[in-house]
């Protein structure tokens, strides 16, 4: 049974008529083969993963019946994989959405629920706010040890709100797209909706068709503090520099030169171009 009769122009058909993946007592190493892929997909967001980046020695465990499903998705949340891909350097709000998505396969119903894993994070770490998804009763009940992860936020379900299903549209957008290839970047795509208490619109994933299309904020709504608070600026600048003139040399007056540089080192660079006689064309987002 189709999830809206709108399934093929917001994205969603591929959901429609799917079983969810189970690995069934007398499974065979294909069966381990099939789940262990699809973790990959639904627990990493789509996103591509090399041979070197496999969990090999997990997945060896799972093949021979020492791990379940839900420890092999656990040891993929945790692993430094997941990390690199979603953790550091990412938004704390939209970490949590992700860790939703992809461990319990839905949208962030309220605020009070992300300010809980952000607390969980803060005071017991990473790993445990991992627990705190795929050991909860939420998981049990729809998982269990033996079935995949999936997105149950398209489905109308006991115990799902409304308003999980209009939100799994911004966190979810389009069948090969992967999480972190969105256009909207790593800030957060809930965090104004959840704190207005507000619910969210539907849009369907860019490339559908009449018209729809996704439309980033042009209003930083997100929080600006990320989990890694060594650099908690991402952004990359583009420095023009023009007029350059240095002792015996002949003085430049067009752009001559353009270097990309990270925000901490912007202060510095630009320092430097005066001490060297240049001017500054312009600095603008790379």
């Amino acid at each position: 049974m189709a999830i809206t009769t709108a399934a093929s122009r917001l994205g969603v058909s591929a959901f429609s008529d799917r079983e969810p993946l189970e690995l069934r007592p007398n499974w065979t190493q294909a069966d381990t083969k099939e789940v262990i892929n699809a973790v990959y997909r639904q627990v990493l967001g789509n996103d591509y993963i090399m041979q070197s980046e496999r969990l090999t020695a997990t997945e060896s465990l799972l093949c021979n019946g020492s791990l379940t499903v839900r420890d092999f998705v656990r040891a993929v949340a945790k692993s430094e994989l997941y990390k690199t891909k979603f953790l550091y350097d990412n938004f704390q709000t939209r970490v949590i959405e992700l860790n939703l998505k992809h461990l319990l396969g839905r949208a962030a119903y309220d605020e009070s629920e992300v300010i809980y894993h952000l607390d969980l994070y803060q005071t017991k770490g990473f790993e445990a706010d991992i627990d705190s998804y795929i050991d909860s009763d939420e998981y049990s009940e729809n998982f269990g040890d033996s079935i995949v992860p999936y997105y149950r936020g398209f489905a109308t379900q006991i115990g799902q709100k409304t308003v999980g299903f209009t939100r799994m549209f911004q966190l979810y957008r389009g069948y090969a797209n992967s999480d972190r290839s969105q256009i909207a970047g790593k800030p957060s795509r809930l965090a104004k909706d959840l704190a207005q208490n507000d619910s969210s619109a539907v849009i369907a994933p860019s490339g559908s068709n009449e018209g729809w299309a996704y439309q980033a904020s042009s209003k930083g709504n997100a929080p600006d503090k990320a989990f890694r608070t060594a650099n908690q600026d991402n952004r990359i600048y583009r420095i023009e520099i023009s007029a350059m003139n240095l002792p015996r040399y002949p003085q430049v007056r067009r752009v001559s030169r353009a270097i990309l540089v990270p925000y901490d080192q912007l202060t510095p660079t630009l320092k430097r171009i005066s001490k060297m006689g240049g001017k500054v064309a312009s600095v603008t987002l790379a």
